[in-house]
């Protein structure tokens, strides 16, 4: 019987953009770079984004002077962020758990360049129960 297919045809797409711009440019630029280089990866698979996407940040139903940018936002459903760091952190995560809770979406790519092999870790946020998880 064959094993059906969990991955996510959003998510998976774009990490497939994201190995290739890894493989082609290996580590070491800074992440403006592999934002570029990604955008253009995005394009040429006719992956619908948006880079740079203000997203409000409300404290208390006070919104907040300070917006926070995504990197990308992806099939308009998912947060893309971008690193180019030695290695993915407890803190980097919680960044992007933040994100999620802050906005009216439920998945996230956090991708980092910055290491030998790209790093990527999946997150989903449950609205109705309050808590993220990695999907990795």
């Amino acid at each position: 019987m064959p094993v059906e297919d969990k991955r996510d045809p959003r998510t998976h797409a774009v990490i497939g953009a994201a190995m290739e711009v890894h493989r082609q440019m290996g580590c070491g630029f800074l992440e403006a770079v592999y934002q570029k280089a990604l955008q253009h990866e995005l394009l040429e698979r006719d992956i619908l984004f948006h880079r740079e996407v203000h997203i409000p940040v409300f404290y208390k139903d006070i919104r907040l002077a300070a917006d926070y940018r995504a990197d990308f936002v992806c099939f308009d459903s998912v947060i893309v962020e971008l690193k180019a760091i030695q290695k993915l952190t407890g803190i980097v995560e919680a960044q992007v758990i933040n994100y999620l809770k802050a906005t009216p979406h439920e998945v996230a790519l956090l991708l980092n360049f910055g290491a030998k092999s790209l790093e990527y870790r999946r997150f989903i946020f449950s609205k109705s129960v309050q808590s993220a998880q990695s999907a990795d």
